[in-house]
């Protein structure tokens, strides 16, 4: 994993500032994955946050934020990303709970133990909208979505 600049799109004035690079750990491109983008850009049409292609390197001046979700497999993954990310920014975590429960006493030791190798944890509650809707457009349109998008937000952006 590296940085590179963004070089500016042909026939816009302003350079290209992508502020969130995403990147999912364990489940691929999923709702879930697609909500945090949409989440972070905040109407942005995918200026201000989208999701990496795999292998892809991340521009310079991005924050990088890993997405995973609860499962004792997803952190594994997350803990292998971490042990090869070298030195790079840290990154920070959006953990998407896939269940209505707590995660499972394992996967939550192991975040706990890895939150010194990142800039921080932001821990999105179970949104039972999520397995109803055509795509994270339609999933914004909801009240708790737009809730825990502001809580996101507020939480990366540190205020």
């Amino acid at each position: 994993m590296t940085a590179q600049s963004v070089a500016s799109t042909p026939g816009i004035a302003a350079p290209v500032s992508l502020r969130y690079a995403l990147m999912p750990i364990d489940n691929g491109f999923g709702i879930a994955v697609a909500t945090v983008a949409a989440m972070l850009d905040n109407g942005a049409g995918g200026m201000c946050a989208r999701v990496l292609a795999y292998g892809e390197q991340i521009p310079y001046g991005a924050t990088p934020v890993l997405v995973t979700d609860t499962t004792l497999y997803g952190v594994k993954m997350l803990e292998q990303t971490l042990l090869r990310w070298g030195s790079l920014p840290r990154p920070w975590l959006v953990w998407v709970a896939d269940a209505p429960t707590r995660p499972v006493q394992d996967a939550r030791f192991l975040v706990r133990v890895l939150e010194g190798r990142l800039a921080g944890v932001v821990k999105v509650p179970y949104l039972p909208v999520l397995r109803a809707v055509r795509g994270p457009v339609e999933a914004l349109e909801y009240k708790d979505v737009r809730s825990v998008a502001e809580m996101l937000r507020r939480t990366i952006e540190g205020k």
